[in-house]
Parts: C-alpha cells; sequence; structure tokens
C-alpha cells in the first residue's frame, strides 16, 4: 500500500490490515504533470480521488471564461466533483494539477463498496463529507460578511501550506477578488 494512505487512515481510525489491503486493491495509482487534468467539465466524474503528493485544484469557468475556485487539495485530502461523481451526470467543474501530482483513484463502485463493507471508513466518510459541508457554509458566509482583506488573512492563517504553493492569481479566485485588490491588500497590511 502506499504509505500515506496506510499513515492517513491508520491515523483517523483503527482499520484491520484486511481493510488496509482492501483499499490498496481497489485503488488506482495516477500521476499528473503539472497543468494536466484529472476532469475536464462536461465529464463524468469516474472517480474519488486521494492526494499522495502533489496540488490540485477544482474550479469551474462562467460565460466570461473567467475561472472561480471552488478548492483546493494538497497531500492526504480528498477531492472529487462531488455533484458529478455522485448523480453520474457531466461535472460542471474541471480538476487539473498545479504541481506534478500522484492520486490514488476509487471508482464510484468500488469507493460504495469500501463505505458497504468498512463500517469504519463508511463513519469516516461521514464525518469527512459533514466537515466538508461544514467549511462550505463557513466559506459562503465569510464570503457575505468578511472584508477581502479579512477573507485573505483568514485563508493565509488556516492554510499556510497552500499560501506558500499557489500562485496568487489562483488565491484571488478562491477568495473572490481581483488580482489588484489581493495586491493591494499584500501591500498594505492592516488599510
Amino acid at each position: 500500500m502506499v504509505p500515506a494512505l496506510r499513515s492517513y487512515l491508520t491515523s483517523k481510525a483503527p482499520f484491520t490490515e484486511a481493510e488496509l489491503e482492501q483499499f490498496e486493491a481497489t485503488a488506482t495509482v495516477k500521476q499528473l504533470k503539472r497543468r494536466q487534468y484529472l476532469l475536464r467539465s462536461g465529464d463524468v466524474c469516474p472517480h474519488m480521488a486521494f492526494v499522495v503528493q502533489g496540488c490540485l485544484r477544482l474550479y469551474r469557468t462562467d460565460e466570461e471564461a473567467t475561472e472561480h475556485i471552488l478548492r483546493f487539495a494538497i497531500e492526504n485530502w480528498w477531492i472529487t466533483d462531488a455533484e458529478s461523481f455522485r448523480t453520474g451526470l457531466p461535472a460542471v467543474g474541471a480538476i487539473d494539477a498545479l504541481e506534478d501530482t500522484q492520486v490514488l483513484l476509487w471508482s464510484k463502485e468500488s469507493f460504495d463498496r469500501l463505505k458497504k463493507e468498512i463500517p469504519a471508513f463508511s463513519a469516516l466518510e461521514s464525518q469527512l463529507a459533514g466537515r466538508n459541508l461544514d467549511a462550505q457554509v463557513n466559506r459562503l458566509y465569510a464570503a457575505i460578511s468578511r472584508s477581502a482583506e479579512e477573507r485573505y488573512h483568514a485563508f493565509v492563517q488556516a492554510f499556510p501550506d497552500f499560501y506558500q504553493r499557489i500562485p496568487l492569481r489562483m488565491i484571488a479566485s478562491y477568495l473572490g477578488v481581483s488580482r489588484e485588490t489581493l495586491s493591494r491588500i499584500r501591500k498594505h497590511p492592516g488599510a
């Protein structure tokens, strides 16, 4: 098994050796080069991905071809286009690599089977889904109640690893501000 996944899983729940081997047997390893897509908009999202190494982003593009970044994922994070993965409908979003990246992939059938056959994983997945929902609600609340400067400082404090690895234009997109606004905030902190 990929040591990073084994370490991640055993830090979250008391998995048996047989359960860990089941994770390994159902996973596919995929290497992505920087800027390579894991999922293109319009394709059905066939996999749940666990990031072993690297950095991915999930984003959507509007009618004016402006990218809106919904989330990032680095080592030990899960990522998918949840709506497409769950429903089998074409994805509105896209997922691509910001760095050379290694992921482990599970098909929907394999992922659902793991949840059904391994109670500890089902509980973990439910916990992660709940935390993801909480994070989305908190991000929405911040977007409507906090200034751009407050959102930027909260981002840097909450995700120092992201801040060091992700281009500022993408951080601006994630925060819902222009590059110019983000540059002004960074030049004049506290202003």
